[in-house]
């Protein structure tokens, strides 16, 4: 065997052995067998938490690893209905469960729109059937939203996506509830840090990165240049943009029945027979379309007619008033800012310090508790309940 072909032969034999690594995964038996638990974080009571399947989680981990405000990215599975399953269980495709990443995020820094932004530059969202090498259900895209504002900005990007025509063919990664994750085994975490050779070997050959190329071009690295110069978002055009209203047809999908008519088509709800007449929590308000802040536990009374009633709204928040002509006798509506929707009445009959009360519709509303504020990205609101921020 002379030199030449015993080099040429040996590079074969060990890029051979790195797709075989790559491909079927090689653990000992410890790790094969492992279980895993359903996730405990010590980032959930701080942070927000954002759940996307990609194809790959290696390559879908590496890129959130990426982005200013993520603190902890944790590749796993989520979808299925069997408890603790392990890598060979879901990549059979047996179990329902797919491969996802779960991502922790700071939403003072970076907010849930942009991790959507930077979830389409990673993956292909007109295949269902797999990611690129990866084929099958278990590594179709995904986005598992985990409260009714993260599946409203999902449908809402999907959508601008869609219309954007980029891929030539229709947008069609599923919106789903999220319902449990379970980390994925040690070998899988950080893969591409821990074995940086097979996995660049891996995601080149996948076709992932020819393919975002393709798409993406100039534009796949715009949403970090956006981060490093606007951590916090603050000017009137951001708010405009952040607290968007959907479209007819997405809203039709994402709210009851009763909310858009209510909404929508100014109609109002029961007295006495909706969600927050009687809420006593702490907390704040929000436009159920939007998401935009409107009141305050702080200036919520009983008014004693069946509905929310507030002296004033959160201060700083635009609320629009037209006059309504419906009754018998001229009211004044109240309407959100940024959405257009309809919220309910306000009158001159309220308590001190304005005099005010502010009728709203439940149906109209999201409340989010004092707690849940900086995870849900309220940040700036703590202050109003806590001397400091939590």
């Amino acid at each position: 065997m002379n030199m030449k072909y015993r080099v040429s032969l040996l590079i074969t034999i060990f890029f051979s052995g790195i797709f075989l690594g790559v491909t079927n995964y090689s653990v000992s038996k410890e790790e094969d067998s492992m279980r895993n638990k359903p996730m405990k974080n010590e980032f959930m009571s701080k942070d927000s938490v954002a759940t996307f399947a990609g194809g790959c989680f290696w390559c879908v981990e590496s890129r959130f690893e990426k982005v200013e405000g993520v603190r902890s990215v944790v590749s796993g599975y989520s979808g299925g209905e069997i408890e603790n399953p392990t890598y060979k269980q879901v990549s059979s495709g047996k179990t329902q469960h797919i491969e996802t990443v779960q991502i922790h995020y700071d939403p003072d820094t970076v907010s849930y729109e942009k991790l959507l932004e930077v979830l389409w530059r990673e993956i292909d969202p007109t295949d269902n059937g797999g990611q690129f090498v990866d084929r099958g259900p278990q590594y179709r895209p995904v986005i598992f939203y985990h409260n009714d504002q993260q599946k409203m900005n999902a449908e809402i990007s999907r959508e601008a996506l869609n219309q954007s025509d980029r891929y030539g063919k229709p947008v069609v990664i599923e919106v789903i509830p999220f319902n449990q994750f379970y980390p994925a085994e040690d070998y899988h975490q950080d893969y591409y840090k821990r074995n940086p050779l097979r996995y660049k070997y891996y995601r080149y050959n996948s076709g992932r990165d020819q393919f975002l190329e393709k798409v993406w071009g100039d534009d796949q690295d715009n949403i970090s240049k956006e981060q490093s110069s606007n951590k916090v978002v603050a000017s009137a055009m951001e708010k405009k943009e952040k607290f968007r209203r959907a479209s007819d047809e997405i809203l039709r999908k994402t709210l009851t029945k009763i909310q858009f008519h209510v909404t929508q088509k100014e109609g109002t709800e029961p007295p006495f027979d909706n969600a927050y007449w009687d809420e006593k929590r702490e907390g704040i308000y929000v436009d159920i379309v939007s998401g935009e802040p409107l009141f305050s536990s702080l200036d919520k009374y009983d008014s004693k007619t069946g509905w929310p009633s507030f002296t004033q709204p959160i201060k700083g928040t635009e609320i629009v008033e037209e006059k309504d002509y419906g009754l018998f006798a001229p009211r004044t509506e109240v309407r959100s800012k940024q959405a257009d929707s309809h919220l309910g009445h306000v009158f001159n009959d309220g308590p001190a310090p304005t005099g005010l009360r502010y009728c709203i519709n439940s149906a109209s509303l999201r409340f989010i508790s004092k707690e849940d504020l900086k995870k849900e990205g309220y940040g700036d609101y703590v202050s109003l309940f806590f001397e400091g921020e939590i």
